[in-house]
C-alpha cells in the first residue's frame, strides 16, 4: 500500500518535500516514483551550494529499468546532500520517506505553498 505523508508536499515529477525547523526543504522521490522505477541502483545528487531554479533537473535516479532526473521543486541553493542514500540507493526503495536525497534553502519560503498536497497528489496519480 502506498504511503503519502500528509505533512508533506508534492511534485507532479514525484518529488517530496518537507520543510524543516530552519526554513530549509528537504527534498527526496516518493514512494509512487520509487515503485515505478523498480530497484534502484545509482544516485547523482546536485553538488553542495549549487544554485537551483524551480524545475531545473539537479539530480538523477537510476534504476535496472530506467535513469529519472530529480526536480528542484523550488528556486533555491543546495545546502546538504544525503551521501548515506547515494552510498546505498536501494535505501529509496526500503523507504523512499526516509532516504532524502538532498536539502534546499529556498530562494522564497512562500514557494513551497503551491505545490501540492498529499490529497492532490493522490488524485494525480490516481490514487
Amino acid at each position: 500500500m502506498m504511503t503519502l505523508p500528509a505533512n508533506l508536499k508534492y511534485t507532479e515529477s514525484h518529488e517530496w518535500i518537507r520543510t524543516e525547523a530552519d526554513g530549509t526543504l528537504t527534498i527526496g522521490i516518493t514512494d509512487h516514483a520509487q515503485e515505478a522505477l523498480g530497484d534502484i541502483v545509482f544516485l547523482e545528487l546536485p553538488e553542495v551550494g549549487r544554485a537551483l531554479n524551480a524545475g531545473d533537473a539537479c539530480a538523477v535516479v537510476e534504476s535496472v529499468k530506467a535513469a529519472s532526473d530529480i526536480y528542484a521543486p523550488v528556486a533555491g541553493e543546495v545546502v546538504a546532500v544525503n551521501e548515506d542514500a547515494a552510498g546505498s540507493p536501494e535505501s529509496v526503495n526500503a523507504n523512499a520517506f526516509d532516504a532524502w536525497l538532498f536539502k534546499l534553502k529556498p530562494a522564497n519560503a512562500d514557494d513551497v505553498n503551491g505545490l501540492m498536497s498529499a490529497d492532490a497528489y493522490k488524485a494525480a496519480i490516481g490514487g
